[in-house]
């Protein structure tokens, strides 16, 4: 049943459908915290490409935080879910107040997640954002939204695992969309792996601590010998 050992796996097995992007000096990855970094750290490290953190946050309802009325994600980005706002009483002000909480966490994220480093800079670039995961879409939807926003000459999608839905959404807004699996009965990511912890803040933290001159130091470099 399972597709993926842990993100680690999906991470190496993504990079080897990537290898067309290897070294190239107009091309940047993303991963979308939290999950999604130690996934893109993989493919970074893989493929020799500058490594950046892509902060998403969903907007929960208030008394079903896991029901999303939509997502907000760095550089702005946001989709917003009318299947569920429309039935939301009095939605422009309870819009509102969670996208304000929400926004604050993200900004308080990626201040700890970046550092002092200033805000992100995709002008021109190919922007590879890397999820471990997609169930609904939106949350990528939003980074999508926001990687053009800030500049992006190009967008790619590039994720282990997504229900089809997800990845019918995410197609028809990137310009490329990489999904290794599709399955059937989809209905949680996690259970796509045999290994599939929280990832906290220190370990994103970590993991973009090890970028070296805007490239991650990179472990065995994958070759085409080594695709599955």
């Amino acid at each position: 049943m399972y597709g993926f050992l842990d993100r680690t796996d999906a991470g190496e097995a993504l990079a080897r459908a990537l290898l067309h992007y290897r070294g190239r000096p107009d091309v940047i990855v993303l991963g979308l915290a939290r999950g999604g970094v130690p996934v893109a750290f993989e493919v970074a490290s893989k493929l020799q490409l500058p490594l950046d953190v892509m902060v998403v946050r969903k907007l929960g309802l208030p008394v079903q935080p896991e029901v999303a009325m939509g997502a907000l994600a760095s550089g702005g980005g946001r989709v917003l879910n009318e299947d569920v706002l429309r039935y939301l009483p009095d939605r422009e002000t309870v819009l509102h107040l969670v996208q304000e909480r929400e926004f604050l966490e993200l900004t308080r994220r990626e201040h700890s997640y970046r550092g002092g480093r200033g805000a992100l800079q995709l002008s021109g670039l190919t922007v590879i954002l890397v999820d471990d995961g997609l169930a609904t879409g939106a949350t990528m939807a939003a980074a999508v939204q926001s990687a053009r926003y800030l500049g992006a000459r190009r967008v790619v999608v590039a994720v282990p695992v997504a229900s089809a839905a997800a990845r019918a959404r995410i197609t028809q807004i990137a310009d490329e969309m990489l999904c290794l699996q599709t399955p059937t009965g989809f209905s949680a990511v996690g259970e796509w792996y045999r290994q599939f912890g929280q990832v906290d803040d220190d370990t994103v933290t970590d993991l973009l601590s090890q970028v070296q001159g805007g490239v991650q130091v990179a472990s065995a470099p994958v070759t085409v010998a080594q695709a599955s």
